[in-house]
């Protein structure tokens, strides 16, 4: 008993290099201050590589936009948007859709995919997507259906002239109609001009 005491307390006096042989206890170390230096190199290196990442902007969802682009300023009624076309001199883009409708979503999915369309809506028009009707009847020159794409010039005149691809749905879009789309978007920042 006393052997084994006397053993701990010269381990402990001689500290942990009485356990090993002098030459492994300092190869022991070598290796171990190696490892501390890349583990510390490794650290820097992620904490420069994290700071050096750009922040990306986070968009907090719009209810107003109810999934076409959050990045949009959309306004909450047909009234409020013919308000704001006047004042800003740019046209309206009124967007009819429903919800449990595959194609508004599939539209609605393709529209907000679509970075140019997204900036051209956000940057030149004022916007608003209904999902139920307005009472103005020129918002449905060949009937109610949806998808349905209108615009509205800052004169209050409809565009009944800038239509999709169908024929017998003229306002329709569909997600492959995206090119239509962005050359009648482009048409209806031409303004009309009416002679008084």
């Amino acid at each position: 008993m006393k052997e084994s005491r006397c053993r701990f307390l010269l381990i402990l006096d001689k500290g942990l290099s009485g356990l090993f042989d002098s030459s492994c206890y300092l190869s022991f170390l070598k290796r171990r201050g190696a490892m501390l230096r890349w583990i510390i190199i490794l650290m820097f290196v992620g904490i420069c590589a994290g700071a050096a990442e750009p922040k990306k902007k986070t968009v907090k969802p719009n209810p107003i936009s109810k999934g076409w682009g959050d990045e949009i300023n959309w306004v909450q009624s047909y009234g409020e948007g013919l308000s704001k076309a006047v004042k800003s001199q740019k046209p309206l883009i009124v967007i009819h859709h429903k919800d449990e409708c595959p194609y508004s979503q599939a539209l609605k999915k393709a529209f907000v995919a679509n970075d140019t369309i997204q900036k051209m809506a956000k940057e030149e028009f004022i916007m608003i997507n209904l999902v139920e009707e307005t009472m103005d009847k020129n918002l449905a020159p060949d009937g109610y259906y949806v998808p349905r794409i209108l615009f509205v010039d800052p004169s209050l005149t409809v565009r009944a002239d800038i239509t999709g691809r169908y024929g017998n749905r003229h306002y329709a879009y569909a997600p492959e109609d995206l090119g239509v789309l962005l050359s009648n978007m482009k048409k209806a920042k031409v303004l009309l001009h009416n002679e008084l």
